[in-house]
């Protein structure tokens, strides 16, 4: 997809309404999965939080207990500029680092745990993607993925269609003045994996006991998985 080719720059430029679109046209919904994701993870000390962007995920971790710092890495400088602002008013423990996610700078088993909240359909190689993951993760770890997937019920996947496809678009474009970036969102999750597809690709990357819950009927999945 030739969007993947940019995200970082799609992301720069939706970045300033990044935040109020997720919540409003989830209706908050994707506060109540970034909860359950975090309450998902084991207890650790330091989180690698892949595809940062505006650190909620991360804010969740601290705030629940689950980590006692964590490094987030993001190809968007716009995206991470505004987790700076909420974790400083949080003052909460978190490193921002530039970077992509197939190619980390960190070395090989740095962290307790890795976490990526709807930023792998973004990876312009998935598998690359969750290698790298598997790397820097130390043995014994769990790695915790939130990603949108694809609804099983019908009459809910008809919803969701006419949603993705038709208004979530026009809504994005309104409000965030761009004419591209909420059409890429449907298009990657309708041409991504989900549920024992991507369990399998996380399998693929060397992680065991991969597992994953389907969430709002199947509109979004925690995938969880361990480094043995």
């Amino acid at each position: 997809m030739e969007e993947k080719q940019h995200i970082g720059q799609l992301f720069d430029r939706i970045a300033p309404t990044y935040d109020g679109l997720n919540h409003g046209l989830s209706l908050s919904i994707d506060r109540l999965w970034r909860r359950k994701t975090v309450t998902s993870m084991m207890p650790c000390k330091h989180v690698l939080d892949v595809a940062i962007g505006t650190a909620d995920l991360a804010i969740e971790m601290l705030r629940q207990g689950k980590a006692e710092q964590v490094t987030g890495i993001d190809l968007s400088d716009q995206m991470m500029a505004i987790g700076k602002e909420k974790s400083e008013k949080r003052k909460a423990n978190i490193t921002f680092v530039h970077g992509n996610a197939q190619q980390m700078p960190f070395e090989d088993c740095s962290f307790d745990a890795v976490t990526c909240a709807f930023g792998c359909r973004n990876f312009q190689n998935l598998d690359e993607g969750l290698r790298e993951m598997y790397r820097v993760l130390q043995p014994g770890g769990q790695v915790t993925i939130l990603e949108f997937s694809y609804p099983s019920n019908r009459l809910l996947r008809a919803l969701y269609d006419l949603y993705f496809t038709h208004m979530l678009p026009a809504i994005g474009r309104i409000v965030s003045k761009d004419k591209t970036a909420y059409t890429y969102l449907n298009k990657s999750v309708k041409s991504f994996c989900w549920g024992e597809a991507f369990a399998a690709h996380l399998r693929d990357a060397g992680f065991t006991d991969a597992q994953f819950k389907p969430l709002t009927g199947g509109i979004a999945t925690i995938y969880t998985a361990v480094k043995r």
